[in-house]
Order: structure tokens, then sequence, then C-alpha cells
């Protein structure tokens, strides 16, 4: 028996509830062919003792649609150790797109030079084949294009017939491989939606033999964090589809102490049956657009009516005054993470509160100027969490890791800003940190958070586990040496202690070097 690559007494964590266990592992072509304690010959043999080899990692929630498409190389992600990415996250996928969901989109691809239009997930698809990825990508139907393209930006109920629009281009996107529905429900047009609404399309996905995942930004992570919850668990109950909260957290300093609410809540609907997952990302700060956080009714309409409401009178005065109810405190907790406008980059880095006091200006001022010379894109991080909830979120049971981020490289277009470092630290950070130093969870089961779990709830067919016949997304890392090296300002420093990566069969890291290869697959 001969393999293309012999990866030899590894310490082997299969992505199940196994024991590690000392093996060998044989390759050929983009499979497993061996799993077991015999040696054979092959083209490349790789020595892995004292290493750990495991299936590569699943990155459950990313937002790469865009990003993949400008440069396919998907560096950040793979010196993670991450081999596949579910994108489509929060309410916004790459499909399907017309209507005022694809005016809403077109800075999006003009900032990474997308000349491509389309309209369904098998354009999209087949756009993304011919430029080729260095991971796998699967994706979920983001409800804010099924919204956005046949209601548009307004704030009301969707009609009936409008529901039965929404409903045809779901049919369609998961016939096309979409692996359930996604929402954004503190993002425009999703906020506009009722649970009547996300219920009727929720359902679909038990339609013609889905088993899709009703994935879900919720209204609140705050103030009505309880609430939100309840309305995600009952979308899914009477649907009788699997429920993933994404990003779980409990946000506002004022909102902590309901930590044990959410995690009896989380029980009780486990011990009841309700298939329930979630996932975060290892830090104690969010990340997403300034603009999040104007008032509903500032976004009604679209961009540029939110543009002109920031401008105008009447509006901007309304605008103004909700801005206010912010403290210093929370002003202090808000980065600028990335802006259009060269003139403007300098503030990159640097808090609302400190840029507020080097320009004269009081921060409500300062973010009402910036969204409108930057057109609404302006990044941000928000630190609002606790760090000893982060701790209990990441215990829960089913809870996976999911970066929040997109596949970025080291230089070229997707090289900009101070993004959140969790989109190039997130995985090393959470074995190394949170699992090897404070001893969290115990490896295998941590392992399994990455890997096996993520597969199974998202039909990742073949994928998740060290098994022959299945797919050869391996990792090999250095459990002493994993760590994140990446910071809020130096948001692309490197990770350590992924040694080998093997997408598809093929290496993309190799002795700890990217090797350049794009041996990504769509995963539909």
């Amino acid at each position: 028996m001969s393999f293309d690559y012999f990866i030899k007494d590894g310490i082997v964590i299969d992505g199940s509830v196994s024991d590690p266990a000392e093996a060998n592992i044989g390759i050929k072509g983009d499979r497993i062919a061996y799993v077991g304690s015999e040696v054979f010959d092959a083209d490349k043999v790789i020595d892995a003792r004292d290493l750990f080899v495991s299936p590569g990692f699943i990155d459950t929630h990313g937002h790469s649609e865009f990003t993949l498409l400008a440069d396919g190389r998907a560096e950040t992600k793979l010196l993670q150790g991450v081999t596949t990415e579910i994108n489509g996250n929060c309410g916004l996928s790459a499909a399907p797109l017309s209507g005022e969901a694809l005016e809403a989109r077109e800075d999006d691809l003009g900032e990474y030079g997308i000349r491509e239009r389309w309209h369904t997930f098998s354009e999209y698809f087949h756009l993304l084949e011919e430029r080729r990825t260095g991971l796998n990508f699967a994706t979920l139907c983001g409800h804010g294009n099924l919204r956005g393209s046949v209601v548009g930006y307004r704030d009301r109920e969707a009609t009936e017939d409008e529901i039965i629009r929404m409903e045809v281009l779901l049919r369609r996107s998961l016939k096309e491989g979409a692996k359930g529905l996604s929402t954004g429900l503190i993002y425009p047009p999703g906020m506009y939606a009722g649970t009547r609404e996300l219920g009727r399309l929720a359902s679909l996905l038990r339609e013609d033999g889905h088993d899709g995942v009703y994935a879900t930004h919720m209204r609140s992570e705050g103030d009505d964090l309880l609430g939100s919850v309840r309305e995600a668990l009952k979308i899914g109950r009477e649907g009788g589809v699997k429920v993933h909260i994404s990003h779980l957290k409990t946000a506002g300093e004022k909102n902590w102490g309901k930590i044990e609410g959410l995690i009896g809540l989380i029980g009780e609907s486990l011990s009841a049956g309700v298939p329930l997952t979630c996932d975060r990302y290892p830090y104690v700060a969010s990340g997403t657009g300034l603009d999040s956080l104007l008032p509903g009714w500032a976004h009604d309409g679209g961009a540029e009516e939110t543009l002109r409401k920031l401008r105008e009178g009447g509006a901007a005065e309304r605008i103004r005054g909700f801005l206010k109810s912010y403290d210093d405190n929370y002003w202090r907790g808000i980065i600028i993470a990335s802006l259009g406008r060269e003139e403007n980059r300098w503030m990159e880095g640097k808090s609302v509160s400190l840029i507020s006091e080097m320009r004269g200006v009081a921060p409500v001022d300062l973010v009402m100027g910036l969204l409108i010379e930057e057109r609404l894109r302006v990044g941000a991080v928000f630190f609002s969490m606790s760090e000893e909830n982060l701790r209990k979120i990441l215990c829960l049971p089913n809870a996976m890791i999911g970066s929040d981020s997109s596949v970025r490289s080291f230089s070229g277009i997707t090289r900009h800003g101070k993004p959140h470092p969790r989109g190039v630290g997130s995985f090393p950070r959470f074995l190394g940190r949170y699992v090897r130093d404070d001893a969290l969870l115990p490896l295998p089961e941590a392992i399994r958070r990455l890997t096996g779990l993520p597969a199974g709830t998202f039909g990742l067919y073949l994928r998740g586990l060290i098994r022959e016949g299945y797919f050869a997304d391996v990792a090999v890392f250095d459990y002493n040496v994993i760590s994140d090296n990446a910071s809020y300002q130096d948001p692309f420093s490197r990770p350590e202690g992924v040694v080998y990566l093997f997408v598809n069969g093929i290496p993309v890291v190799y002795e700890s070097g990217l090797t350049g290869s794009l041996p990504g697959r769509i995963l539909h």
C-alpha cells in the first residue's frame, strides 16, 4: 500500500469523543486512506512525533463571501488550522442578490475590485470555483438577502405575497446548496422582520430532505437577551429545525448578571431535546459597523436615506439625542477598526473617546460626522463583555468556535485597517490560552467542538473526523506552542503552532509555512 502523504507517530484526536491515541495516517488523493499502527511507503513521510493530529478546524462563523473572491489564499485562517468556513452569517450571504439587496452590497464589491455580478448561489459558486480558494466554503442563506431582494430596506411587515416570494428564493437557495438560514436581527433589513415571517421561512429548512440550520444573530444580546433566546427557540421548536445562536454573549456590563439565566434557559432547552448549538469567539470585544449604533428608524429606507437623516435637521437632532444616551465610558470602549478615506485612516486603532479629544469635538458629533464622510462604512471594535462570562459560554454544551470574521491574507487587497484580531487568532487562542493554559476543557472535547460537532451540525458530508474514507482535511499542530499573537493594535501578527495542514489531501501549510496551494472546495 502506498500513499501520497504518510503522517506517522502522531497523537491522533479524531474529532469524536474517543480518547487520543498514537496512530499513523495515510493520505491518497483527496481522502484519508489509512488510520492505524502499520507503516507504509509514501511519496512524502511526515514525522509527527510529539505533535497532535486532528481533523482540520471548522470556523462556524465566517463573513468571507467577497474577500475570498478578491484573494482566495485565505492565509489568516489557514495558519490557524481552519480548513472549512461556514459563511452567510448574520443575515448576509453571497446570494440571492437582486433589487435593493444588490444595491446595498455595491460598495462592498467595489472595495475589493469585484466587477462580476450574480443573482443566485449557483452563479456565485461557479465564480468562486473559477477563482479557487485555499479552504473549503460552505454557506447559509441570509434572511437579509431575501428581505432586501423582495421587500427592500423598509420598516414594515412583509405582505403575504412578499413572504411567498422570499420562500421561493429560499427554496432555490437550499436546492443550490445553502446549509440553512441565517438572520441578522440588529441590522437592516432583518431588524424589521417579525417572528411570524422568520418562522415561515425557517419551516422550509426541513422540506425536501433538507436538514438546514436556523442560525441567528438575535435581536438583542444585552437588554433583552433572554427574550431573544426564547424567540429563537420558538422558531426552532415550531419549525422542527436546528437552532444555532451566533456569537452568544452578554453584552453591556449591566447585562453580565444575566449569564445564569442564560445558562439555565439553554440547559432547559437541551434537556427538552431541542437541537440547540451556539458559537463564540474567545475575546471580550465584538466587532461590527459603527452604524449599528443608530436607532432602527434611522436605517429605514436604505443607506442613502440614512445618510440624509444624519445630515438634515430634525432627523439628525433625533439621532444626536439618541446617541447622547451613551456615556463617556461607552465611547472609551469603542475602537475604530477600518476607514475607507485615506485622510481618516490615522484614526484606525484609536478609541472614539481619544479621537474626540484630539479633534476637539463631542463623541456623538465625531460618530455622526465619520458615518457621513465614510458613507456608513466604518468598522469598529466594541468592548462590552465579561471575561468570566466568556469562559462560561465556551463551556456550554455544544458551544463551538466561530471567528465572526472574513478571511484575509498578509499582503494584498484584503490586508487593510486594524480589524478585530479574532480573524487571525481565534482558534490558536482558544486551544492555547483557554484549553492548554487554563484547562477550561479537555483537549479531545475542545477538538470535537472545532471539528466533528460543527461538521454534524451543518451537514458537512465526510468531514470533521479522522476516519478512513473521509476527506483529508487534516491538521498537525504542536500543542505546547499553539498560540495567538494578533492584537487590536497589530491584528495581522501571525499565530504559531500549526505545523502541517491539509485541505482535500493537499498541503496548504507545510513545516509551519504557507504553500500557496488553493485546493478548497464548495461544500453544497
